[in-house]
């Protein structure tokens, strides 16, 4: 009875170590961003699209196994630059988080909710040079791979790591990548 509490204390103990310990903000080792389309016309303002996200909407019971990566956990932020560092969302309303893990492998996806494509662009931008979203689960960045699309006024980021194969990693980021289809409902809704 005693043992997994400790294992627990330990697990709990040797994460916020590593957070403390790691230093400057990681980024991952391989990034793509996207900038918005007019594929997205439709919703590149929030006054077209103005219901917020949910995380049911997002984070369906579908969304609980993705390939190999189970859910562990979801957040909603009214302040999305708690979940940056070295860049701000301008405009941002909500972002939305969740964190996974399977295997040796973890990952992490976060949509934000901004008032125009110019903003998602900037902050797509502000992520391919100036920060990153903030770490939620602890891996080593070196060999991670993330992923930043605007899509109208949302942007998504998805973003895995460990010590797993590369086509591992690249299958993984492609399924946590397919959290980001929650924003062609959003383009039927406002067409």
């Amino acid at each position: 009875m005693l043992l997994p509490i400790v294992f627990a204390g330990v697990a709990v103990i040797a994460v916020a170590g590593w957070l403390w310990l790691r230093g400057e903000d990681p980024r991952p080792a391989a990034f793509h961003a996207e900038p918005t389309s007019a594929f997205y016309a439709a919703i590149e303002t929030r006054q077209n699209d103005a219901a917020p996200l949910t995380l049911q909407e997002v984070f369906t019971p579908a969304a609980r196994s993705l390939g190999s990566l189970t859910l562990e956990a979801t957040r909603e932020f009214t302040e999305c630059d708690e979940v940056l560092w070295g860049a701000t969302a301008a405009g941002c309303t909500q972002a939305l988080q969740a964190t996974y893990r399977g295997g040796s492998m973890v990952g992490q996806f976060v949509i934000f909710n901004l008032g125009d494509g110019r903003a998602a662009d900037a902050l797509v931008a502000a992520l391919r040079k100036d920060g990153f979203v903030r770490q939620e689960v602890a891996f080593d960045p070196t060999g991670s791979r993330a992923q930043a699309r605007a899509m109208g006024h949302y942007v998504t980021v998805s973003w895995v790591g460990g010590p797993a194969p590369a086509q591992d990693l690249v299958t993984a980021l492609v399924s946590l990548d397919g959290l980001g289809r929650v924003v062609q409902g959003r383009i039927v809704a406002a067409t």
